[in-house]
């Protein structure tokens, strides 16, 4: 059951680099959505677009992926965020993406991000506004 959940987030973190909104929305369902530190609940076909505009280029460096220890259809991302800003501003973090599956088909029904804002907020400002 996890095997091809495993590989959906892999193949997520590779579209998520390539900046494609269109080919990482291709992945969750059509009413799939992200909650997102600085935006909170937005659907996926709306999230990623505004990312790749506020976006010249993203490097994903993977650490790990991590597989629900109680069955969940439910995937965590770990890996670091090498982030460039339109303005040219390089932001670098440390991310979590839990990803929970919808129950029937290996689609993301909702995406969680998770990191830590306040030093990207004091260093970059709100660049979704």
């Amino acid at each position: 059951m996890s095997q091809p959940l495993v590989d959906l987030v892999a193949e997520y973190l590779r579209r998520l680099e390539e900046g494609n909104p269109a080919r990482i929305v291709e992945l969750f369902t059509t009413d799939g959505y992200v909650l997102s530190p600085f935006l909170g609940k937005v659907a996926a076909a709306d999230f990623f677009p505004k990312l790749a505009a506020s976006s010249t280029r993203s490097v994903i460096t993977p650490h790990d992926i991590l597989v629900s220890a109680r069955g969940a259809r439910r995937v965590c991302g770990y890996f670091r965020y090498d982030w460039t800003l339109q303005d040219g501003t390089t932001v670098s973090f440390e991310c979590a993406d839990v990803f929970d599956f919808d129950p029937i088909v290996d689609r993301i029904a909702v995406l969680t991000i998770l990191y830590d804002t306040h030093p990207i907020r004091q260093l970059v400002g709100d660049k979704y506004a």
